[in-house]
């Protein structure tokens, strides 16, 4: 047994001391392998040092030759700043020798102006003296002067301008006038403002005038017509204000004549059926014209004062023939101007609505029918148009000039409108008057059947540019003051004579 506890504690011994040489061993080898890496260590230190001396003896080479660069570079910009500075020097002694020569001049001139000056005032005076006026009395007379050579200056320019813009305006209003007439036939219109009634005998005059005139009265109070029986043969007149009621009447005439009875309940129901197929005969003639003159929207209240112009004259004219007519050319206008050509139809056509009711209403048949229109169509354009067609209101719209422009062309064309004898010869006298009227006037003619007035004028009291005053302001008394058709030429002549005698 104490062999074996022996055996036991040698055995323990033994592997107790072979894990001590082991672990000895184990630890000289790592002790080896750490002094062999700090031997490395060491080594890769010692190479990086040289690298790193390597580098900044690089570096500082580099940057001493970047220094060296850079001081050449400020030399030379130090020589450059003192050849500057230098120049500058110079310049600045230059200036101030310039400005002092500057000051002697400005020096000698100031001088020389106030011996200029005195010379001035001498002269002046001697002047004055010499010709017996002060300064400003020569002045308003040099000023005077002026003025009449600018004034003449200024009447040939005018006179100028205005033939040159006139024959420009002349040749496109003809252009285009004549294009729109070309297009546009029209018939001679010769109504009267009177319709006579033909009857089959003159044994009819006495039983329409009836038993104590009971027939006639009867129809004279159911449409308000005179109906005048006189001694002219197998007719009877029919005379009225209103083309209208002067169309009922005219129908219910015949057919009275027609049928034979004629007795005052029949007049009244005879006239009663007129008056109703009057109406839808204006309400007709009113859709036709629409349609003819191509206008679109028209009311239908518009349309049946439209057809009241069926029976309505002016100067011999029919008056919805008229306001087709013009219809057509304002629309052949506008196309050619570049304007509304659907206003410019609509407003021509409309244009004398007003005279379809000026005998009940107050105010000129432009107004009228501009108040119409706005009151049934509410368009601006075609109201303004309408209510300055004969320059009654402002013009604003080209589609009014357009419009007035059409009115003339179709009033004035030949055998438009019928004008009696008087009427015409007043026309003339008054034209003539108009012109005696101004200042400086001594004849006046009116010539071309009153489409054109030559004014002689003093000399001696009208200048050129006053005549050409004197025309415009006669133009604008004339068309104030007197109605015509188409347009009138004014010219004013002035000529002076001068008369001698040889003795």
């Amino acid at each position: 047994m104490l062999w074996v506890g022996a055996a036991l504690v040698a055995g323990g011994l033994l592997s107790y001391l072979g894990q001590q040489f082991l672990a000895l061993r184990k630890r000289q080898e790592t002790e080896k392998k750490a002094e062999e890496v700090l031997v490395r260590t060491r080594d890769r230190e010692k190479e990086i040092l040289l690298e790193a001396k390597e580098e900044a003896l690089k570096l500082r080479a580099q940057a001493e030759a970047d220094y060296r660069e850079r001081r050449t570079e400020v030399q030379k910009l130090e020589r450059r700043v003192a050849q500057k500075d230098e120049a500058l020097e110079r310049r600045g002694e230059g200036l101030e020798r310039r400005e002092h020569q500057l000051q002697n001049r400005e020096r000698e001139t100031q001088n020389l102006r106030n011996q200029v000056e005195e010379l001035k005032k001498r002269q002046t005076q001697e002047l004055e003296r010499l010709a017996g006026l002060s300064t400003e009395e020569a002045k308003g007379l040099l000023l005077q002067a002026l003025e009449t050579e600018v004034r003449e200056e200024a009447s040939r320019k005018a006179r100028q301008w205005e033939a040159e813009v006139r024959a420009d305006a002349e040749a496109r209003v003809r252009e285009v006038l004549s294009a729109a007439l070309q297009r546009c036939a029209s018939d001679v219109v010769t109504e009267t403002t009177v319709s006579v009634v033909p009857i089959p005998s003159d044994e009819m005059k006495g039983r329409l005038i009836g038993r104590e005139g009971r027939n006639i009265r009867a129809l004279e109070q159911a449409t308000g017509v005179d109906l005048i029986i006189d001694d002219t043969p197998e007719a009877v007149t029919l005379s009225s204000f209103d083309p209208v009621r002067r169309e009922v009447a005219r129908q219910a005439l015949q057919k009275l004549i027609l049928d034979g009875r004629i007795h005052p309940a029949r007049i009244e129901e005879v006239v009663a059926k007129a008056r109703d197929e009057v109406e839808k005969a204006m309400m007709a003639a009113g859709e036709e014209a629409v349609v003819k003159a191509g206008v679109r929207g028209v009311h239908p209240e518009l349309v049946k004062l439209l057809g009241r112009l069926k029976y309505r004259t002016s100067y011999g004219q029919n008056v919805l023939a008229h306001s087709l007519e013009v219809a057509h050319l304002a629309g052949l206008i506008a196309a050619d101007m570049g304007a509304s050509v659907e206003v410019a139809r609509k407003a021509g056509l409309l244009h004398d609505l007003g005279k379809a009711v000026d005998h009940e209403v107050e105010g000129t048949h432009a107004l009228i029918g501009a108040r119409l229109v706005e009151e049934w169509d509410r368009s601006p354009q075609v109201v303004q148009a309408v209510a300055q067609h004969h320059g009654e209101t402002e013009a604003t719209t080209v589609e009014g000039f357009v419009v007035a422009a059409a009115d003339a062309l179709s009033g004035a064309r030949p055998g438009a409108r019928g004008e009696a004898v008087e009427r015409y010869l007043q026309r003339l006298r008054d034209l003539e008057n108009i012109a005696r009227g101004f200042p400086g006037v001594a004849e006046a003619f009116a010539i071309q059947a009153g489409r054109e007035i030559r004014i002689l004028v003093k000399p001696e009291a009208v200048d050129d540019l006053t005549a050409v005053r004197l025309a415009r302001d006669i133009v604008k008394k004339i068309e104030e003051g007197l109605e015509y058709p188409g347009q009138i030429k004014v010219t004013v002549i002035r000529e002076t004579r001068a008369v001698d005698y040889a003795k």
